[in-house]
């Protein structure tokens, strides 16, 4: 090997001194991150077009600001997203990369696995809705209304139940039992391939959300309780939020759609674009949402992609440096920002005081 060559982290190519500061411009030149950048720019097109001064959400932190605040608002957490990519990326550099790609089926297989996958989970979406309804709730989506993003609506502790175990069978149980009848756990990125590693990413990704999220909702987070409520509620709302959103996303995208969305597009970015478009459409009846026009319905749809496709992309680009689906889930998911912003609401719904 010459100086001016090195094995990359793959350990199968080498690169030459300052390629990576060519990374950048090689990567916005992809076409998955070309269409992906349209589409951003389109969604906030449409949402400021259609909206008119104020977006027409079933929430008072979006519907009370000017459309454009936001907007911007919603944008601006991309700015984090890809920090946090960043970073993640830096704290993973020396990891050898795992092939989560060799970890799916040959493409036609995958291709049908991936409808299969998709198709049920818009079956399951629609099941949740049909439940909520029947018993008088909210529509069951990956968020249990109010959860992130204050509705005002009432929400009752036989609904947050029912809505955890709904999302936990649906979209955890059984598809996990299905595939984990044909593929590893290594296949469904369950096992660890570097726990040292991975335990890292984890507190340092943790350490970084949860401060940047404290910081912006100050008393509206789990600061602004007692300490009885913040010892009962936390654990509480922990609980709940792992059985109702961690582990349905972990499972569902994050086992089994991303190792399938790497095979058939054969493009990271492409992978992690899919899998954060995934992640928000699950939240499609997240009850903020308004379903009452052809405009609001429109504008729902633009939102929801524009408020969750960041994080979801995160999610996926954190499973793909790492191999493991579980890093997310406790990096950035479940206790921030879940337990941290979903405790004052959890403490209100089950009166403790």
């Amino acid at each position: 090997m010459t100086p001016q060559t090195r094995i990359s982290q793959t350990g199968n190519r080498t690169t030459k001194p300052g390629s990576r500061h060519r990374r950048l411009p090689r990567l916005l030149r992809r076409r998955s991150v070309l269409v992906a950048l349209a589409a951003w720019l389109l969604v906030n097109v449409l949402l400021i077009a259609f909206a008119g001064g104020h977006l027409p959400f079933r929430a008072s932190s979006l519907a009370r600001p000017p459309t454009l605040e936001t907007i911007l608002r919603a944008d601006a957490m991309f700015l984090e997203v890809f920090a946090l990519m960043a970073l993640v990326h830096w704290l993973t550099r020396r990891r050898a990369a795992p092939d989560v790609a060799a970890r799916a089926p040959d493409v036609r297989t995958a291709g049908r696995e991936t409808l299969a996958v998709l198709v049920y989970g818009a079956l399951a979406m629609f099941g949740g809705f049909l439940l909520g309804r029947a018993f008088g709730w909210h529509a069951f989506s990956f968020h249990l209304d109010g959860m992130v993003i204050r509705t005002g609506q009432q929400v009752v502790p036989a609904e947050v139940l029912c809505w955890a175990a709904y999302n936990l069978l649906a979209y955890a149980v059984v598809p996990f039992l299905v595939f984990r009848s044909r593929y590893s756990m290594e296949q469904l990125n369950l096992r660890s391939a570097n726990r040292r590693a991975d335990v890292v990413l984890i507190l340092v990704v943790l350490a970084v959300e949860s401060a940047v999220q404290l910081l912006l909702a100050g008393n509206a987070s789990i600061l602004g309780l007692t300490g009885r409520q913040a010892m009962i509620g936390g654990p509480l709302t922990f609980v709940l939020s792992v059985a109702g959103t961690a582990l349905p996303a972990m499972v569902f995208i994050y086992c089994i759609l991303v190792p399938r969305f790497l095979k058939l597009t054969g493009s990271v970015p492409a992978a992690v674009v899919l899998g954060g478009v995934t992640y928000a459409l699950l939240h499609f009846f997240d009850g903020w949402t308004n379903f009452a026009s052809p405009t609001d319905a429109l504008l729902s749809v633009m939102y929801l992609l524009l408020f969750y496709t960041g994080p979801g992309m995160l999610k996926t680009f954190i499973t793909i440096r790492s191999g493991n689906a579980w890093v997310h889930v406790w990096a950035y998911h479940a206790i921030a920002p879940h337990t941290l912003l979903d405790t004052p609401m959890m403490v209100k719904v089950f009166g403790i005081h």
